[in-house]
């Protein structure tokens, strides 16, 4: 029984979700505003989300190849 593709869909876009937000809590950790120029808020912003964005997508990419490859990997015990 597989999955379909309308349900492979959401499993993506929820994995994505999960780890974009794990990402930006974890970047939370992170003093980036000692780097940053003074009165750069908006920037400091944008530069996290954008860290999570390019992070989470890499991380969450990684956990679907991943669960793809174990789908068929049975395939090659046939």
């Amino acid at each position: 029984m597989g999955v379909t593709f309308g349900q492979q869909a959401l499993i993506s876009m929820l994995i994505h979700l999960v780890v974009f937000a794990v990402t930006f809590w974890a970047l939370q950790s992170i003093q980036l505003d000692k780097l940053l120029k003074k009165n750069k808020v908006a920037q400091g912003r944008l530069l996290y989300i954008l860290l999570t964005i390019a992070i989470g997508s890499a991380v969450s990419r990684f956990l679907l190849d991943y669960y793809l490859w174990t789908q068929q990997l049975p395939t090659l015990f046939e």
